[in-house]
């Protein structure tokens, strides 16, 4: 528990308050954590894995909104009001989640504050982070945006060499593009000698500082 951002410097007894409180899950790959219509009463915790966050548009389609890794939450805004799911959160992986009722998180946040005040924080990041993320689709080429990502997954899963979590139309969405620019993209990155492909949407980072320095 104290891995998860929002249970950062709780004491002992706060952490074991909140075990008391969490029931596990397990979610298996492409299975989902919970669906757009659903009643939105419980804080979803990512222990392990990961998961896409998707809203549908007037149009029908798939829109990504977030990718949860290991410590990431959603449903932070059932907690305080009573309300239906806008969102649906599916399993890019196996994936274990947390789950904590409404009544109970509130309960939480009585007896240890440092919960909200951490959850503001995080919430804080996030909109940081989408604020980049609309500048960079604005501003920034496929090609950067695309290596800009790669170095963040690279990040996050601690390791140079990855499967991508995403599908390639997710992706593209994500980045704001098209799947054939993905590939095309991915193909000059590996010409380049930035990266290595093998298999299926299987990624090797080979020079992280060319990465870095993609324009175009």
């Amino acid at each position: 528990m104290r891995l998860v951002p929002i249970f950062t410097g709780l004491s002992d007894a706060a952490i074991q308050a909140v075990a008391g409180l969490v029931k596990e899950r397990h979610i298996e790959k492409d299975g989902f954590i919970f669906m757009a219509g659903s009643a939105a009463d419980t804080l979803i915790i990512v222990a392990s894995g990961q998961a896409k966050v998707v809203q549908e548009t007037a149009s029908g389609r798939e829109q990504l909104i977030r990718v949860l890794n290991s410590g990431d939450f959603d449903g932070q805004a059932g907690l305080f009001t009573a309300g239906t799911r806008e969102t649906t959160a599916q399993a890019l992986t196996d994936t274990d989640v947390c789950v904590i009722e409404r009544a109970d998180f509130q309960q939480l946040l009585v007896e240890a504050p440092a919960v909200a005040r951490n959850m503001l924080n995080v919430l804080g990041q996030r909109v940081v982070q989408l604020e980049n993320q609309s500048a960079q689709t604005l501003t920034a080429s496929v090609a950067e945006r695309l290596a800009n990502y790669l170095i963040e997954t690279s990040a996050e899963l601690s390791s140079r060499a990855f499967k991508l979590p995403l599908a390639k139309k997710d992706l593209a969405a994500y980045l704001g593009t098209s799947p054939e620019s993905i590939s095309r993209k991915l193909t000059a990155f590996s010409k380049a000698g930035l990266i290595n492909q093998s298999g299926r949407n299987h990624i090797e980072l080979v020079d992280v500082d060319g990465l870095m320095l993609v324009k175009n």
